[in-house]
């Protein structure tokens, strides 16, 4: 239960008692400033408190959106003010202000709460101010005003408010106009029915991972149920988030899952599809797993160049000034979205190919696809950097060298290399993994092939001696992953034994949750993984090593093994800390909101 502190006089008619009971508080009563201070001493600690003028006129959703956003640890509109406890002790302090000026007059309650909310925000605390747009939220001070404010209250329907809100602002055209249109009432439907977001979410793994199932069979009619059950899959998807915007029902876990398990759902589906194809007499595990590749990597693109410029200054750039015109023009923004294959247009592809072709044929359209959106958001992006005039910060620095992955093998070398060798970053990395990825296509299961891991190795070292602050060093993640993930994939293909390359597949996985684990992490603002993880599972550059040599050292057979035996510990160790992490009561919000991809 929370607590609201409604100050002032009480107003004949006003709903507004009955209105904070509805969203979950105790309504308490305060007809001076010592009362407040009072009262607000009796709420247990770890409560929400809330100090509301009692002359508040607007919508319930207004409230809502004010009082109950559990993302922020204060948060505020007219009239009203809203705090966690993590901001407590802020809160008293103001209100105990207030009390020893007031000297005990009734008066003192007159504006209290926007008097709190200039004071926590003197106070250094982050107070959020949810967008109201046709919402009402208002403070009248004399009879015709109120008036005036319930008219306004009357002429917009705030329920319809809520369902449009609850979509995401900036979403794809499929997942637009072919899902949302509905989604949003299966929310509202769900929160009326107390379902949770986490329920939704869960669900829609388990209907992805029965689709991912029912293409396993490798029959045609597995194949239709699998791309419906997808296509199910996503709408749950879609509205699992909805649900969590239209309730306000936002939490670190659910957000967490919500990132992790859209990854989860999207290689799990591109396995069971491999496995159909396999019984069917069609091998395509070395396309699934190129399909993960690209996808990761593209989402490493994402990742770092996001990290790298969103608190740099001076940024700006032609090309960022030409986007926003085309944004302009309202057909250019649909194609824009739609050719870089965001999630909706992507699970619809596959869908349907599924349904009605053959498992590589999917894996072909959807490589071809991914990587034309590969190419031209990269190319957007690079040319935005060598366009811009931007000064990158420490932060940003440090989140691209934790997205770069470092092992034991690089930590030690860039430190000797420091201050006596300066070599472009990117370029570093880049003939670095063009060097280990071809000679593992040359060379295979050689020791040419470990010999230029290890001259991996060192340009890796080289490619982080410095600070990543130039203008294109948030290409040196990607390039690292691209490295790695291939060289399996080229080592495992090349060993022609069968089930290395669904070894293969497995791996890269584990290490492909490692990485977006550490990009959740870094996006709440609670670092990398721990260093002990990193090094206990290798580093980019431990791990391409190693499997060169296991490579050359094996038989085909063996090598099969190890790689199996590798990605299970990888597995293992990765999940068991993030699982820790992530339902630690330290674990940062992180929402995905954001990602085109």
């Amino acid at each position: 239960m929370s607590t609201a502190i409604l100050t002032g006089q009480p107003v004949p008619g006003s709903s507004l008692e009955s209105d904070l009971r509805s969203l979950g508080f105790d309504v308490r009563l305060a007809d001076e400033a010592g009362d407040a201070e009072t009262l607000l001493a009796a709420v247990p600690a770890d409560q929400r408190v809330a100090v509301v003028d009692a002359r508040f006129v607007g919508h319930l959703h207004a409230l809502r959106l004010g009082l109950t956003d559990p993302r922020f640890a204060a948060s505020a509109l007219p009239g009203a003010v809203s705090v966690q406890p993590e901001a407590r002790r802020a809160l008293a302090r103001a209100v105990a202000r207030e009390s020893s000026a007031s000297g005990g007059l009734a008066v003192a309650t007159d504006n209290l709460a926007e008097r709190l909310t200039a004071a926590l925000d003197a106070d250094g605390v982050a107070v959020f101010r949810p967008e109201l747009g046709t919402l009402v939220a208002a403070v009248p001070t004399d009879p015709q005003e109120r008036n005036e404010a319930r008219q306004a209250v009357s002429a917009v329907d705030d329920e319809a408010v809520r369902l449009r809100s609850a979509v995401k602002a900036r979403d794809g055209f499929f997942t637009t106009y072919c899902i949302s249109p509905y989604s949003r009432y299966i929310a509202r439907w769900c929160a009326r029915r107390g379902l949770t977001p986490n329920q939704l979410t869960t669900a829609s793994l388990l209907t992805a991972l029965i689709a991912a199932g029912c293409a396993a069979t490798g029959t045609r009619a597995g194949f239709v149920a699998a791309g419906l059950l997808l296509l199910f899959s996503f709408v749950l998807d879609c509205t699992d988030g909805q649900l969590a915007r239209y309730s306000l029902q936002y939490s670190t876990l659910g957000a967490w899952l919500d990132a992790t398990f859209d990854r989860a759902k999207e290689y799990a589906y591109y396995a069971g599809l491999a496995l159909g194809a396999a019984r069917g007499g069609d091998d395509v595990w070395a396309l699934a797993l190129g399909a993960m590749i690209l996808q990761t990597c593209r989402h490493v693109v994402d990742f770092s160049f996001n990290e790298a410029n969103h608190d740099a200054t001076a940024n700006t750039s032609p090309t960022a000034a030409l986007s926003d015109k085309l944004d302009s023009v309202g057909w250019t923004v649909w194609v824009r979205r739609m050719i870089v294959l965001p999630i909706g247009e992507r699970w619809a592809m596959i869908a349907v190919l599924t349904a009605l072709t053959t498992p590589r044929i999917t894996f072909y359209a959807l490589l071809v696809g991914c990587a034309f959106a590969a190419t031209y958001t990269t190319a957007g992006r690079v040319l935005r950097s060598l366009t811009r005039k931007a000064r990158r910060t420490d932060r940003a620095a440090q989140a691209l060298a934790d997205l770069a992955d470092s092992g034991p093998l690089v930590e030690p070398l860039a430190r000797l290399a420091r201050g006596t060798v300066s070599v472009a970053a990117p370029v570093s990395a880049a003939v670095g993994g063009v060097l280990v990825v071809t000679s593992a296509l040359l060379w295979g299961a050689g020791w040419q092939s470990v010999l230029c891991a290890v001259g991996y190795v060192l340009l890796s070292a080289l490619a982080v001696v410095r600070p990543l602050k130039g203008a294109l060093d948030w290409l040196v993640p990607p390039f690292f992953r691209a490295a790695e993930y291939l060289t399996v994939l080229v080592l495992a293909a090349k060993a022609d034994v069968n089930g290395a390359l669904p070894a293969a597949f497995g791996l890269v996985a584990a290490v492909a949750y490692h990485h977006y684990d550490t990009v959740y992490r870094i996006r709440g603002n609670a670092g990398a993984p721990p260093h002990w993880l990193v090094r206990a599972i290798g580093g980019h550059e431990g791990r391409t090593l190693l499997v060169t040599v296991l490579a050359a050292l094996l038989t085909a057979a063996q090598f099969k093994v190890a790689l199996t035996a590798l990605a299970v510990a990888v597995a293992l160790l990765v999940l068991v800390e993030s699982i820790r992490f992530w339902v630690s009561s330290g674990a940062p919000a992180v929402h995905d909101e954001g990602e085109p991809a």
